[in-house]
C-alpha cells in the first residue's frame, strides 16, 4: 500500500467515525488487523456491535466506493467480525457488516457519503 493510500483510508476512517458518532454510534475499536485481512472500524448502536468497512474513492476509475466490497472480501469481513466477536465478549452478540462509502470531490470535500447497514449478510 502506498503512502497515498494510508492517508487516504485514514482520512477515510476520520469522515466515517465522525459521521457515525454524529448519528449515535459509538466506535470502540479502529484498524484491528488480523491474518485475514483487517477491519477498518468497530461501534455500538444500542445493542448491535456494528463491523464498519470504510470505502473512500478520489474518482470513479475503478467504480464508485459503494461498488467496492467483493465475495471475497466480504467473506473475509464475515470472518474477521466473527474473530472479533468471540474476542469480546463484554459486546454484545447481536453484530452486522456496515459499509461508509465516501466519494471526495476534485477540491478534496466530502462530495457524497453513503451508510448502508448491513451491507455484508450471513
Amino acid at each position: 500500500m502506498t503512502e497515498r493510500s494510508q492517508l487516504l483510508g485514514a482520512a477515510g476512517e476520520r469522515i466515517a467515525s465522525r459521521y457515525l458518532e454524529q448519528h449515535g454510534y459509538e466506535v470502540v475499536d479502529k484498524n484491528i488487523r488480523r491474518s485475514e485481512g483487517e477491519i477498518d472500524l468497530v461501534a455500538l448502536k444500542g445493542d448491535t456491535l456494528v463491523f464498519v468497512e470504510v470505502k473512500l474513492r478520489t474518482s470513479r476509475k475503478m467504480g464508485a466506493a459503494v461498488q467496492q466490497i467483493s465475495p471475497i472480501k466480504g467473506a473475509k469481513l464475515r470472518t474477521l467480525a466473527e474473530a472479533y466477536a468471540a474476542d469480546h465478549p463484554e459486546y454484545p452478540a447481536n453484530c452486522r457488516i456496515d459499509l461508509v462509502a465516501i466519494e471526495l470531490t476534485v477540491g478534496g470535500d466530502v462530495g457524497q457519503l453513503n451508510h448502508i447497514e448491513n451491507a455484508i449478510e450471513g
